[in-house]
């Protein structure tokens, strides 16, 4: 009664204050509370006009289970210009590596053929490695001929003069490669086969999945439980950063999102050692098909799980922490060196031409995400950049699957920027047609996007919060991300291309990770501006009448069955 009586009073003491008083209050709240932070900030707004429409708040609409442990406090970067020019988003580099390229070396692509016939490109060329990291490979004839690629390259590197320490590394999830009787892993076999000391097939299993529960769950629905859904594809130097796996409906007809970084080592080397990190908790594919944990690890579901997932977090965290102290030591080192005016330190020369490196304004950042190892990372940036968008900022959001955390709906729906968020029509939702009760997956997604636009037009908000749906004939969507518009800007200075889809499992179950990118450099700033224009020309806007038309309707038993399962898919 005491801690209810409390809190009472704080209110009232806020009410009476103004918002000053309430803004103050904020700083009271625990770490890892951004969206009730911006709820709260949302509400001293309106203090002063006597409204307050979060009363009206359905809190019953999305049930996504949020009483999570705290992660390490992050300062809050107000939106404002960093000294000396550098860019405002400085502060994400607390959390990850920092790496700053030449826009010059970023190529945006398009379409999932321009994504098929370079990754093709760039397989032929390797010369040193192939890293690939994705949920499965696909059993096709294009799949094949992906594999096909890396065995001639596999041979070429036998038979080239002299010594060659070419290496392929693949990683994949378990369950989805191990789905049917032909799936990733008799893909793969061959090649693992014929190149043993030069291929690692590694398949991620969660530790979430086991005991009576990895006994009774069937095949592709022990898939919900929790799965590696990082899509990364390297090639020596050069790294394509995508949400598409290797099937081939992402190689025709699957709409997705692609970024090609050339000729950045630092970058191919960070996903290497997280692929070569995440490879080494996960099961090893044998020749004969079988699996196998690597000597001395936990098992991922016959071990204990406390210690696999200990073992994780420190596995991952010492390929981001390694890398973020070897650039902290550069750093001192080479402004210490500058301040002492020493005459070997490189002196940029304005006119010099050839091979000098040319000065960053782009910066990348990996921004990770696995829960079940206690890694929050890319959560945490999401949820600050959402919240410190200032009124008249833009935010274009895209996800393939509607099915927003709650922490990240409070923001969207308590916070200041405009959002246009793109999302797939049920004709375009790669559940559609399927079979069996994977078929009523479309109707569940528009039953989620249904409440959460009546919540927004309950709050008044349809003018800054629009829904539109991507609708193209023959084609699904798949596309994830976003675009950030500062406050009076024309072209977009931040991007997040990767694999989390903004939901649920992307939160809290899945092995997740992506990249912002923020760049000074209009021509890439035109590059990220005509990539959304494109995939938004192919949407139209939600209104209350979309949801009247027959293709919309949704069986009473999806939507009593939908807040139950909305956290598994």
């Amino acid at each position: 009664m005491a801690a209810a009586g409390s809190g009472s009073s704080i209110v009232s003491m806020a009410a009476a204050g103004g918002p000053v008083l309430w803004r103050r209050l904020l700083g009271l709240l625990p770490h890892g509370r951004l969206g009730l932070a911006a709820l709260l900030g949302r509400l001293s707004d309106r203090l002063s006009l006597g409204r307050d429409r979060r009363s009206r708040r359905s809190s019953w609409l999305l049930l996504a289970p949020l009483l999570t442990p705290a992660v390490p406090q992050v300062t809050a970067p107000s939106f404002c210009v960093c000294p000396e020019g550098a860019h405002r988003f400085q502060w994400i580099r607390n959390l990850v590596p920092e790496f700053g390229v030449s826009s010059s070396h970023i190529r945006v692509l398009s379409s999932p053929t321009e994504f098929y016939e370079l990754m093709k490109e760039q397989i032929k060329a390797a010369k040193q490695r192939v890293v690939v990291a994705s949920l499965y490979l696909g059993t096709g004839l294009l799949e094949q001929e992906l594999v096909d690629c890396i065995e001639e390259t596999l041979e070429r590197s036998l038979q080239a003069s002299g010594p060659s320490d070419f290496r392929v590394s693949i990683l994949l999830d378990f369950t989805r490669g191990s789905r049917g009787r032909k799936n990733s892993r008799t893909m793969l076999l061959p090649m693992l086969r014929r190149f043993p000391e030069r291929v690692r097939v590694s398949l991620f299993h969660t530790p979430n999945l086991r005991g009576i529960l990895k006994r009774l769950i069937p095949e592709r629905f022990n898939e919900t439980i929790g799965l590696q859904h990082i899509k990364v594809y390297l090639f020596d130097d050069n790294v394509i950063l995508s949400g598409a796996n290797l099937s081939d409906s992402y190689f025709t007809n699957r709409q997705d999102r692609y970024v090609f970084l050339q000729d950045s080592p630092e970058i191919a080397d960070f996903f290497t050692e997280l692929v070569d990190a995440i490879g080494d908790v996960s099961l090893q594919l044998q020749p004969d098909d079988t699996v196998q944990m690597m000597e001395g690890m936990v098992h991922p579901y016959q071990g204990d799980k406390t210690a696999y997932c200990e073992v994780a977090n420190r596995r991952v965290m010492e390929v981001i922490n390694a890398v973020r102290t070897r650039q902290e030591l550069h750093t001192q080192t080479f402004h210490g060196r500058r301040s002492e005016g020493d005459p070997l330190l490189p002196q940029q020369d304005p006119n010099a031409g050839g091979d000098q490196k040319p000065e960053p304004d782009t910066w990348i950042y990996p921004l990770i995400q696995m829960k079940p190892f206690g890694i929050q990372i890319d959560e945490r940036v999401t949820e600050t950049l959402l919240t410190e968008a200032e009124r008249g900022a833009r935010i274009y959001l895209t996800t393939g699957y509607f099915n927003l955390t709650q922490a990240y709906m409070d923001l969207v729906l308590g916070t200041r920027a405009e959002y246009q968020i793109l999302l797939a029509s049920p004709e375009v939702n790669g559940f559609f047609g399927a079979k069996g009760v994977a078929g009523a997956i479309p109707a569940a997604y528009v039953y989620i996007e249904h409440q959460f636009y009546s919540e927004v037009c309950c709050l008044g908000q349809q003018d800054r919060v629009q829904l539109q749906e991507y609708s193209r004939n023959g084609w699904t969507f798949h596309a994830k991300g976003l675009w950030l518009y500062l406050a009076g800007s024309s072209l977009p200075c931040l991007t997040l291309i990767g694999s989390p889809n903004f939901g649920y499992r992307s939160v809290h179950r899945d092995l997740e990770a992506q990249v912002a990118i923020v760049t000074e450099n209009r021509d890439l700033q035109q590059q990220l501006h005509q990539e959304q224009e494109q995939l938004y020309l192919k949407s139209g806007v939600v209104s209350s009448s979309t949801f009247e038309q027959p293709t919309r309707y949704v069986k009473l038993w999806v939507k009593l069955v939908t807040p139950l399962i909305k956290n598994f898919f």
